[in-house]
């Protein structure tokens, strides 16, 4: 049996979604509407391309070699993968039965008492924490933080090996009282292998502009190194090791 999904795109030499090079399938659907979104055109479930798990695996095939060699694996993205969660199973069991080391990268946005026969063929989750404050989570995300939170906890009480990802957009993500009860929240979970602290970028504008829609974070600059390195500090002095 090949379950069927509808898949935005694929990358085959991926090098910033998990351990190694990985091939990175990009799942249409999300129920957050990030106002910095880069990937606008992965909302709608009904875009993109339907394809087979089989379709995927057969592709997979060609690059498993090059990828296992250095470490690698395959990552699904999104949108929200969760959000296409019997293609989510099929695809990431025929992965573990071909001895393919597998990651999802996803907002969390997802009710953990639906997902236990999914978690079982993940070795590493990529977790987007967009903020901690639940207010300003609704405003950036347009849904709150709750299932996010609460997910990155049951990951931790099954500890299965999660890394943290915090995207710095200056003046709305980078408020040093909401960094810091990031930092103590993290610093709650025993699974987190990796925190990686990512500069906003406005590149996705062209995107929203394209589809016709106005992009809301037009009047938001572009991080620098320095609005990195001064999340980075906070994190550091809140007790959160962190990847550099």
């Amino acid at each position: 049996m090949s379950v069927k999904g509808r898949v935005h795109s694929v990358e085959t030499f991926g090098n910033l979604d998990g351990p190694g090079i990985r091939y990175v399938i990009f799942l249409q659907g999300c129920p957050l509407k990030c106002k910095y979104c880069h990937n606008r055109d992965t909302w709608s479930v009904c875009g993109g391309t339907e394809m087979s798990t089989d379709e995927l695996i057969a592709d997979i095939e060609k690059y498993k070699n090059f990828f296992a060699s250095s470490g690698g694996g395959v990552t699904i993205s999104g949108g929200e993968p969760f959000l296409q969660a019997e293609f989510l199973k099929d695809i990431l069991r025929k992965l573990k039965n071909a001895g393919i080391h597998t990651c999802i990268d996803t907002s969390g946005y997802v009710n953990v008492s639906t997902i236990d026969d999914i978690i079982h063929y993940v070795d590493l989750f990529l977790l987007d924490i967009k903020h901690i404050d639940n207010d300003k989570h609704i405003e950036i995300a347009g849904v709150a933080n709750l299932k996010t939170l609460e997910f990155a906890r049951y990951l931790s009480a099954r500890n299965i090996p999660v890394w943290i990802r915090h995207v710095v957009v200056p003046t709305i993500t980078d408020d040093e009282n909401d960094i810091m009860d990031l930092a103590r929240f993290i610093t709650t979970l025993k699974n987190v292998e990796r925190v990686d602290i990512l500069p906003y970028h406005s590149t996705g504008k062209i995107k929203w502009e394209q589809l016709g829609f106005e992009y809301p974070f037009d009047h938001i600059r572009d991080a620098e190194k320095n609005d990195v390195l001064n999340v980075k500090r906070i994190m550091s002095e809140t007790g959160v090791k962190i990847d550099t």
